[in-house]
């Protein structure tokens, strides 16, 4: 079982202020594991980082609403994610890892709960791609729902799989700018395939995850083109969050407080900081 560093304890307070209603689209909550147990076969262990851990964040941050990603260390077990949202008194929505035991019941409850999607992870270091034809089992399930896919991909997902997630009909959201890597630049096939599918209504995208796509390391500035050519491309369908508690992260473990500031810099407009921050994930998860 690989064990995962724990996030930067000194949380800086951001120079930005975010907007009211500002909302952490991409966030995890783990554990306690005495409470919430990791799943037996899960690909990696963090340290506990629960629902009162993401509070004290956020206070800190500024920011008042959030979407937990239920993360593949909990496996299909929801409950870690729906108490955080039904302690959150209104401000958290989140998305779900099911399986093939999941049923009409559980799925509306799920609903009721706060849930808004489902996440398929295929990066290969978290156990690689979904058995295909459940994903489109899953698809087709959620096509009634009013929900959507989270998309964790490698870079080179993006290729090989562009004809099918072109064909899907339900909205996508991508997670972490598609794990690019700054060093192949901007005109990388990956890249070039990420700005094509924002051309289509369906597919969103996160800005966040700039420690994961920085071939530099801290201050993380080299994603940052990255990030502005998706801005320009869909402001409308671009989401932003910390991915706190960052697991798997790599060598350089951010500072949150750094991230908002780093937001601040991907989107200096004031209109568009609110679209991204507060319109947006607002319109995608019934805020």
């Amino acid at each position: 079982m690989k064990t995962t560093a724990p996030p930067d304890p000194d949380t800086r307070s951001p120079k930005f202020k975010p907007p009211p209603l500002a909302c952490d689209a991409h966030c995890h909550v783990f554990g306690p594991a005495a409470k919430f147990p990791y799943a037996p076969d899960a690909p990696y262990w963090p340290p506990d980082s629960g629902f009162e851990s993401l509070r004290k964040l956020h206070s800190i941050l500024g920011i008042e609403r959030a979407v937990i990603v239920h993360a593949s260390c909990h496996g299909a077990d929801m409950r870690v994610t729906l108490d955080a949202i039904a302690r959150s008194g209104g401000r958290y929505r989140g998305t779900a890892i099911v399986d093939p035991s999941y049923s009409d019941k559980d799925f509306q409850r799920m609903h009721e709960g706060g849930i808004r999607g489902v996440r398929f992870n295929f990066v290969q270091h978290l156990g690689g791609r979904p058995d295909m034809a459940f994903f489109d089992r899953t698809v087709a399930r959620l096509a009634g729902m009013g929900w959507h896919l989270i998309l964790h991909l490698d870079a080179t997902d993006l290729v090989e799989f562009r004809k099918k997630f072109e064909a899907i009909r339900i909205p996508m959201v991508i997670d972490h700018m598609g794990r690019v890597k700054a060093a192949d630049g901007l005109a990388q096939p990956p890249f070039r395939v990420l700005l094509d599918f924002l051309r289509n209504e369906y597919f969103w995208v996160k800005v966040c995850g700039a420690e994961r796509v920085s071939s530099k390391g801290p201050p993380f500035d080299d994603a940052l083109p990255f990030a502005r050519a998706l801005v320009e491309a869909a402001p409308e369908r671009v989401l932003w969050g910390t991915d706190w508690p960052h697991p798997n992260v790599g060598k350089h473990m951010p500072n949150d407080g750094d991230l908002v500031d780093l937001f601040a810099r991907m989107v200096p407009e004031p209109d568009l900081q609110r679209k991204i921050l507060v319109d947006n994930p607002a319109l995608l998860y019934g805020f």
